[in-house]
């Protein structure tokens, strides 16, 4: 609001809409590259397809009312409409397609307005509906890795390799270690097991461990864990580019055999994270491995094991990654009806999303760092965010002076009707649960405190989960629909 109100009494100071278009590429480029991965599971996921599908509806709909305000509400412009549009769905993506399609700022208008109803909206509709109905929630719990010991006495494990011994319990279960003679050492897949014996098994789910425990034999309570000998458990930052990107599988097998070191565990940002062969490690994650000491040095410069990595960009990949994507959005289309014109930065969007899924080509790293991304992305939808209100301080204060209440009650009857409809779809046609139905309204409404609210209501990370398969598919969408009304006039 404040930088409206700059750009309202002091237009000269508005800066260039370079740096609002540049704000914007960072802001989207960083979107794509974080969702990536999700944005094409959902795709193809039947859930995903699902929540996509709902999503789908609630936008639809909302545009309906969008397309029905501009028609019979007075007073009510189409540019201003498609703007409070991109606003309700808290949208930037959006209005920089609608100020393209009006050519004047007249969208940044509605925008302004709708915006702060976009986020409330949403928020208390979510609050009251969990209020109100109290659904049930399965919170579950974070994944947190733990150990089990167990001393090998089973005739059917006695004999086999710990590669084929591996093959006969589940993937969520690993065997980290075995003690024989009063050694312990990594557990090698080609070490075969013999009476005695005692391992440790590693897992998150304490009863599955339990069931692997009683394959093997007797459970044993501090063996290995209370007399390591000279092995120890380090935990180390992946930071190397050579190493990250990479499946855990083709980790583990780049460390010396020499070295008898096992990946036991692994951490991204708060969460324990089962180490499954084809997991793929990111910049900042931390592996657990049990190693001789001896080594310990040399797996900390495999690994890199600099916290400085989880804020380092590569602006290489940056720069290639974004000219791609104004290129691409650059390329002239011709539909019926539409005539000729170009995706914009939705098009960017499209190319973000495929090479956050494809992670890097050969040496290229198009990832980021989790927090690396988020700095990238908030900066850039500052810029944005700062330029469209200085630029639109002057025509904002107008329009609210005179139909401020339109469009206000516009607004609302938009993100009201988007939120209403695709709970009901998820939850009601569905049977989505409620916590991923609210990261489903998340995503279709855009904003990320909505989605923090969710998270912080249902306690679970399904909203983060809903929000990662929506939300970038659905601000495709709206760019889209903004260009599609804009180009035939619709309402207008």
């Amino acid at each position: 609001m404040w930088d409206r109100a700059v750009g309202a009494f002091a237009p000269a100071s508005t800066p260039p809409s370079l740096m609002g278009q540049l704000g914007l590429l960072l802001f989207l480029y960083g979107v794509g590259i974080a969702y990536g991965a999700q944005f094409f599971r959902g795709l193809t996921s039947k859930s995903g397809l699902k929540a996509n599908l709902a999503a789908l509806v609630g936008l639809l709909v909302a545009t309906v009312v969008m397309l029905a305000a501009v028609q019979w509400m007075p007073g009510v412009g189409l540019h201003e409409a498609l703007g409070a549009f991109s606003g309700a769905g808290t949208s930037t993506a959006a209005l920089q397609a609608a100020l393209v399609v009006a050519e004047n700022k007249a969208p940044a208008t509605g925008y302004s307005v709708a915006y702060p109803f976009g986020v409330a909206v949403p928020i208390l509709m979510l609050g009251l509906y969990h209020a109100w109905r109290k659904p049930a929630i399965d919170r579950g719990g974070k994944a947190v890795i733990t150990t089990h010991e167990v001393e090998v006495h089973a005739e059917d494990m006695l004999g086999l390799t710990l590669a084929e011994a591996s093959a006969k319990i589940p993937r969520r279960v690993s065997i980290a270690a075995l003690r024989r003679n009063h050694k312990t050492v990594a557990a090698r897949p080609e070490e075969v097991l013999q009476e005695g014996d005692v391992l440790m098994l590693t897992g998150v789910d304490s009863k599955t461990l339990d069931e692997v425990a009683d394959q093997f034999g007797i459970t044993q309570h501090n063996r290995i864990a209370g007399a390591r000998g000279d092995l120890d458990y380090i935990r180390l930052f992946v930071s190397n580019p050579k190493i990250a990107n990479r499946r855990l599988a083709d980790v583990q097998q780049e460390i010396p055999a020499q070295w008898e070191a096992r990946i036991l565990h692994l951490r991204r940002n708060d969460a324990d994270m089962t180490p499954k062969p084809d997991r793929i490690l990111e910049f900042g994650d931390r592996v657990g491995i049990l190693a001789p000491r001896r080594h310990i040095q040399a797996l900390k410069a495999l690994f890199g094991d600099s916290v400085r990595s989880t804020g380092e960009l590569n602006f290489i990949g940056i720069g290639l990654g974004a000219a791609l994507g104004m290129a691409v959005g650059s390329i002239p289309l011709r539909l019926p009806l539409l005539g000729t014109f170009s995706l914009g930065f939705a098009g960017l969007l499209l190319v973000a999303l495929f090479l956050g899924w494809r992670r890097r080509s050969g040496k290229i790293q198009w990832v980021m760092p989790v927090s690396a991304n988020n700095v990238l992305r908030n900066f850039g939808l500052t810029l944005f965010l700062a330029q469209v209100g200085m630029s639109s301080g002057h025509t904002f204060v107008n329009t609210v002076t005179q139909s401020g209440l339109t469009y206000i009650l516009l607004a609302v009857a938009i993100v009201a009707a988007m939120v209403l409809i695709t709970m009901l779809v998820s939850m009601w046609l569905f049977k989505i649960p409620f916590d991923l139905a609210a990261g489903i309204v998340s995503g279709v409404t855009g904003n990320p405190a909505i989605l923090a609210f969710s998270s912080r209501t249902t306690q679970t990370d399904k909203p983060d989960i809903g929000y990662a398969m929506i939300f970038p598919s659905m601000t495709v969408l709206k760019i889209l629909i903004v260009q599609v009304i804009g180009a035939l006039g619709w309402g207008g």
